[in-house]
């Protein structure tokens, strides 16, 4: 299996920080900073392995899934967030990613990702604790902006909710669950 690394994450000191680290431990890594670069980095050497940000300068990590791996079918992709919720994270795993991860990450966390593989249906606790009203509400508005493909205003009217109200609850960090 090709075990070349592709990070894509717009953020340029992340990127370097985890190509760097990567490369440090004897791996082949490469960063980019954007969709275009990660589709014709890939295009021109197909990876094995995609560290894939959620958020690229405001578009959607989650559309680079399936043209990555038509590129390279084998390859496995991480998803990294600074956002993380309950809806991206099914979606991801729907398009093929193999795991989702919360930022700020560490090398090692991520390289474990890739070993580990998917998280099967018989690998799921039966038992859980439930998520906070808080966190609830948090998953919703995510949801309820997704469906809306992010158009703050028509989200505030689906949640009845007065648009600057939600552009404040959407600005901070996601609630602990």
């Amino acid at each position: 299996m090709n075990e070349r690394i592709l990070v894509v994450d717009d953020d340029p000191t992340f990127n370097g920080v985890m190509t760097r680290a990567l490369v440090r431990r004897g791996l082949d890594a490469v960063g980019v900073l954007s969709a275009e670069e990660a589709l014709a980095e890939a295009a021109a050497r197909p990876p094995g392995k995609v560290v894939l940000d959620l958020n690229l300068n405001g578009a959607s990590g989650l559309t680079l899934i399936r043209p990555l791996l038509d590129a390279s079918p084998e390859c496995r992709i991480v998803v990294l967030t600074g956002y993380a919720s309950i809806a991206t994270a099914v979606d991801a795993i729907k398009l093929g990613a193999l795991q989702y991860l919360a930022k700020p990450v560490e090398v090692e966390t991520v390289l474990a990702a890739f070993a580990e593989g998917p998280v099967e249906d018989e690998e799921l606790p039966l038992e859980h604790t439930p998520l906070s009203v808080d966190r609830l509400e948090w998953e919703h508005i995510q949801r309820v902006l997704r469906e809306h493909d992010g158009n703050i205003s028509a989200t505030a009217r689906a949640l009845n909710m007065h648009r600057r109200t939600l552009q404040r609850k959407l600005l901070k960090r996601p609630v602990k669950k």
